[in-house]
């Protein structure tokens, strides 16, 4: 009798610990974490990010919790609502609470943290393994409580159908502005016009005129771009032009008075318009012939073996093969960035880059054996592109914070977090057939099956190989004079096979 009574004793202990309402007493220094949340559309409740995570600070205070610095998780300008919206931060705060077993979880209100279903059930999954707490500043749900979660799943609910409604009505008057002829303001307003996208702003429409006369005058984009920055004048961002910068302009159907509905051009628009129709119909004319011209005489005589591969180690872009002193050369993209404070002079020899990735592809080439093998794990396209827009994020993240658009901490943070998707995606590996690539180029003669291949003009097949072998090669600071080669400097990060 007596070992049945402390058998249910012990089994209650463990229930109560994951379904029954803990007393605060008992948080006492427990680990929390913080999610902090704006929308990206001007919804009722704009409270900043920072005003949220100093609010939740002082629910941690009052209820005696700590947070670790790692565990404030931020998403600015990212939607709870969109389905395939991804959330960064979010999705963070769930590894975390799933793999350390946070208990408490601090928010400004619980919408902030999800206002889809399915995000509210992944949650109250986690919870049913470590029994989390939700804070808020009016209250706390105990996530393993059935109240609790009958209450969340009807503020959930009740939050889906709000952005559901909120979406419809968009689409709606999106719907009737196209039928009236009227664009739909976006978030980046368009160079020469006003945020109503319909008001002309006179000193910026001057200018897109200057760019579409000065482009058929033949000013390439680069000379418009670097005339525009040496008088001082800005984009709507407040920032340099670049050579996209001004094509984006040249490529405006709006400057044109040309009214485009989801991405299908329907017609004239019924607002003013700041270029001619005519003009507009000759510059789209003598785009497509520059761009014949410039692909039939500009097209590269030398063909850069590591093309793709190349990164500069300093900036995180990637390196573009460009003749130095009438020799190849791969030199970072940011050589000639609008913002000479971002420039950077990053280079290396192409022949001596080539030289010596192609000894390490052949070595490795060498040393492979694929007898019996069918396939090999490698990066999908798809992943590799991720990568590249990661990184180019991790780029634009930068120029935010270097322009002051978002605070340090932010920063700080939507870096960890970009850095982390990039390891995640790097970690994931398909299965692809080795004979697509690599059939005929492993073994004793890999070196010269490779310089028959060379000598045959297979340049593209040989890239190839090095692009499913290497995912990156990059590039840091030579440390030795400009006349011994630096090997050192050069970091290849081979693909898993």
């Amino acid at each position: 009798m007596a070992d049945r009574e402390a058998r249910e004793r012990a089994v209650l202990r463990v229930a109560d610990s994951r379904r029954v309402r803990r007393d605060p007493e008992s948080w006492q220094g427990e680990d929390t974490a913080i999610y902090c949340r704006i929308s990206h559309v001007k919804d009722k409740d704009q409270t900043s990010v920072d005003r949220q995570e100093r609010i939740c600070r002082r629910i941690i205070k009052r209820l005696g919790l700590v947070v670790s610095p790692r565990n404030v998780f931020i998403d600015p300008n990212r939607s709870a609502w969109q389905r395939n919206r991804s959330r960064p931060g979010w999705d963070r705060l769930l590894e975390v609470a799933r793999s350390e077993g946070i208990r408490h979880i601090v928010v400004y209100h619980p919408d902030r943290l999800m206002r889809q279903p399915r995000d509210l059930e992944e949650l109250l999954q986690i919870s049913d393994e470590h029994g989390i707490t939700l804070h808020g500043e009016a209250n706390n749900r105990e996530l393993s409580d059935p109240d609790d979660r009958f209450f969340l799943r009807i503020e959930v609910a009740h939050s889906c159908r709000s952005s559901d409604d909120t979406s419809r009505r968009i689409k709606e008057a999106m719907i009737d502005r196209a039928r009236d002829g009227l664009p739909h303001p976006g978030q980046n307003r368009t160079y020469g016009y006003a945020k109503d996208a319909v008001t002309i702003i006179p000193e910026e429409a001057g200018i897109v005129k200057w760019i579409f006369q000065g482009f058929l005058d033949g000013m390439t984009p680069y000379a418009i771009a670097k005339d525009l920055n040496r008088r001082e004048i800005r984009t709507t961002h407040g920032i340099f032009w670049t050579i996209n910068g001004v094509l984006r302009v040249l490529d405006s159907r709006h400057v044109a008075g040309i009214l485009v509905f989801r991405g299908t051009e329907i017609g004239p628009g019924a607002w003013p318009a700041i270029i001619e129709t005519a003009m507009w119909n000759e510059v789209r004319e003598r785009r497509a012939y520059r761009s014949a011209v410039f692909k039939e005489t500009f097209s590269p005589k030398h063909f850069y073996l590591c093309r793709g591969l190349p990164w500069c180690a300093k900036c995180g872009v990637r390196m573009v093969g460009k003749p130095e002193n009438g020799h190849p050369a791969y030199v970072c993209g940011n050589f000639r960035n609008p913002d000479k404070s971002k420039r950077c002079a990053r280079k290396v020899k192409g022949d001596l880059l080539d030289g010596f990735v192609k000894d390490a592809a052949i070595d490795l080439l060498e040393r492979l054996d694929l007898t019996g093998e069918q396939s090999a794990a490698v990066l999908s396209d798809a992943d590799s592109s991720a990568i590249d827009a990661n990184r180019r994020e991790l780029t634009e993240l930068k120029d935010m914070w270097d322009h002051q658009e978002i605070t340090t901490s932010e920063y700080r943070q939507m870096r960890k977090t970009v850095d982390d998707r990039i390891r995640k995606i790097q970690a994931k590996t398909i299965v692809r057939p080795t004979a697509e690539i690599l059939d005929g180029m492993t073994g004793r003669d890999a070196r010269a099956t490779w310089d028959a291949h060379e000598k045959a003009g297979g340049s593209e097949r040989l890239n190839a190989v090095l692009r499913f072998l290497f995912a990156a090669v990059r590039i840091g600071e030579s440390t030795t004079p400009k006349w011994r080669p630096d090997f050192g400097r050069i970091d290849i990060e081979q693909n898993e096979l």
